[in-house]
């Protein structure tokens, strides 16, 4: 992994990655969605993951479950990476690439463990990274 990774644009090719693997569905798709399940999806909807593609806004499938409710370890995540300034498409770059603090992994395969604690110390890694 190169070590700028963080410090250019996000590559194209990590948009088709999540787009075949999880979706990655427009944010007005989404909330027309949550507005046919919900009378105010406004609360759900300032929680999402959402990535700026050239003028568009998407949100990456790997936050939902499969009752399109948000998967809560991508939430709590997504809400740290807000609060330590990570820009939301570093965010999604992150979560889709092989992270050393990790063993390797890719965070987005963890997201359903029961403890966020390694995944959340593994985020403020790359934000002291990107500060550097």
């Amino acid at each position: 992994m190169p070590d700028d990774l963080y410090g250019a644009p996000v590559p194209e090719q990590l948009w088709e990655r999540i787009r075949n693997e999880f979706q990655l569905p427009a944010l007005e798709q989404v909330r027309e969605r949550f507005s046919a399940a919900q009378e105010n999806p406004d609360p759900i909807m300032r929680r999402l993951v959402r990535v700026f593609i050239d003028d568009d806004t998407y949100c990456p499938g790997y936050q939902f479950q499969a009752d399109l409710s948000l998967n809560p370890i991508v939430t709590v995540l997504f809400e740290r990476a807000m609060e330590l300034r990570i820009p939301h498409n570093y965010f999604a770059l992150w979560m889709m690439v092989p992270c050393p603090a990790l063993g390797g992994s890719r965070p987005v395969d963890l997201r359903h463990a029961g403890d966020p604690s390694p995944l959340l110390a593994a985020l403020g890694q790359l934000r002291a990274g990107l500060a550097a």
